[in-house]
């Protein structure tokens, strides 16, 4: 404050076309006494036409341009205090699209750590990032509780998290003082009624996600760009969710959409889905021990019952959606849930028919796991306890020391349970300097301890591709606490090369 008068803050938002990014964007338009806002989003007519009342506005600026173009994210950068890098290719899109998507999301991260270092100040910028809980993938019961520092197990196939992954690591060992990467988890916005996608069923029904409401996403966003946030928030990994009142399985999180629909009454998930149409494995998703540390220190979820939410779906759904409450549900399930499920390339009823091996062996396990769903009768709907979580994965260290006083012995500890050595011959000047370590395979590679041990990651030669998960499970046993809770360890699943990148480019 000069003089009385609130000196404006410059944040630079990424994104702002999409779901959580135009939310951030109402919610720092609304403190816009607070902040001017610098918006960076492609040359499009949708986009034109979405924030044309904003084309003359003083508190905003409009760049269309592309973050992968490193001269568009550097005329955005320069003179901003805070980057909210929300933006990017997300699903189903980068499903659609892997080449693209890795292309897009990894190089954003590096234009964004390039431009803000070629800052005059580069500590006077601080980036926020918004990871995903994909990172981690499969967490299905008996593993469906984590937190920050549980190990990377992206889903086979899942290139959107690989491209965030990598950012992730790119970002936490950039050496800027001020960053920080929220991963961000499934996000409810009143248009997910239209996400009629073959995606919906590669989730597991039994899977687990703790989701966050599109408002407190974008409150989220607004309430970070504040100079109270303490100094020991950054150069962190923190996980977001609106609570745990949000902490559905995907049963029930397709009984409230429905219902809000119209498609009322119970169990109506068995009328108009068969079981077998849902994966047995291989998607994203958990319930937090860890995602009210966010909460405490910023204190953007407005408490809304999951339920209540949903109610407020069902306001906003077209007069045509609620018409399906009034339709056969047998007719529903014929002519338009059945059709999603064979869609051609993403349907898993498609990659049954057509016996595509690769797909059936990492959504199911195998055919013969496949067989054995049989029908709502033989298949038993699990809802576990939400409120007592159980079997938190070990990291590998004494957590009950506080971080920075670590020794080498406590992360030679850690390599080992990495299946790996810590090379470094001396503890290093802070926990954000890289340090050599040795993984498994004998790739020698330079990470943090901050990202090792807090963030997750390790090698970055094997993980988190090229997916050879049994191998690495074998001789890892950090990694071991996830992978055998839903596979065996006689599998042998190496996918080919060849099909990494699915059907798309």
């Amino acid at each position: 404050m000069i003089g009385g008068y609130i000196m404006k803050k410059t944040v630079f938002l990424t994104g702002s076309s999409g779901n959580m990014g135009f939310a951030a964007f109402r919610e720092l338009y609304a403190r816009k006494h607070m902040y001017h806002i610098v918006l960076l989003n492609r040359d499009s007519k949708k986009n034109h036409l979405k924030f044309a009342k904003y084309m003359n506005d003083p508190d905003v600026t409009l760049v269309w341009g592309d973050l992968t173009v490193y001269e568009d994210v550097l005329t955005c950068i320069t003179g901003a205090d805070y980057v909210l890098h929300v933006g990017g290719l997300v699903s189903p899109a980068a499903d659609y699209f892997p080449k693209k998507t890795l292309f897009t999301n990894i190089t954003a991260m590096e234009n964004i750590i390039k431009a803000v270092k070629a800052q005059e100040d580069p500590d006077s910028v601080k980036v926020v990032y918004i990871g995903t809980v994909a990172e981690t993938g499969d967490r299905n019961a008996p593993v469906h509780w984590g937190r920050c520092g549980d190990p990377i197990q992206i889903s086979v196939y899942d290139h959107y998290a690989i491209s965030k992954t990598v950012a992730e690591r790119l970002l936490a060992d950039s050496g800027l003082k001020y960053w920080v990467s929220m991963r961000q988890t499934g996000i409810l916005y009143a248009n997910i009624i239209y996400n009629m996608e073959p995606i919906m069923y590669h989730v597991p029904i039994n899977g687990m996600l703790e989701w966050a409401t599109v408002e407190d996403s974008g409150r989220l966003c607004a309430k970070v760009c504040n100079s109270r946030v303490p100094e020991s928030f950054w150069r962190k990994f923190y996980n977001i969710s609106s609570g745990h009142d949000y902490r559905l399985t995907n049963y029930e999180f397709e009984e409230l959409l429905l219902n809000a629909i119209g498609m009322r009454g119970k169990d109506v998930v068995k009328k108009i889905f068969e079981p077998n149409w849902f994966t047995l494995q291989n998607f994203h998703g958990q319930w937090y021990t860890d995602a009210d540390e966010l909460e405490e220190i910023l204190h953007f979820r407005a408490n809304i019952p999951v339920k209540e939410y949903f109610k407020g779906i069902a306001k906003k759904a077209p007069f045509y959606y609620k018409l399906s409450g009034l339709a056969p549900l047998e007719l529903v399930k014929k002519f338009m849930m059945a059709p999603i499920a064979a869609t051609h390339l993403y349907g898993t009823q498609a990659w049954i028919e057509n016996g595509i091996r690769e797909r059936i062996t990492a959504y199911y396990g195998s055919m013969e796991a496949y067989k054995s769903i049989g029908t709502w009768k033989d298949f038993k709907v699990e809802i576990p306890d939400k409120e007592t979580p159980v079997n938190l994965l070990d990291h590998g260290y004494d957590e009950s020391k506080p971080f920075d006083e670590l020794t080498l012995a406590d992360l030679k500890k850690a390599a080992e349970f990495r299946g790996g050595e810590c090379l470094a011959k001396k503890l290093p000047k802070d926990i954000y300097t890289p340090i050599k370590w040795k993984c498994a395979c004998g790739h020698e590679f330079e990470m943090s301890q901050n990202l090792v041990l807090k963030g997750g990651h390790w090698c970055p030669e094997c993980l988190p591709m090229p997916w050879k998960y049994d191998d690495e499970a074998k001789v890892n046993p950090f990694f071991a606490q996830v992978w055998y809770a839903h596979h065996s360890p006689d599998e042998h699943n190496v996918y080919d090369e060849n099909i990494y990148f699915g059907y798309g480019e």
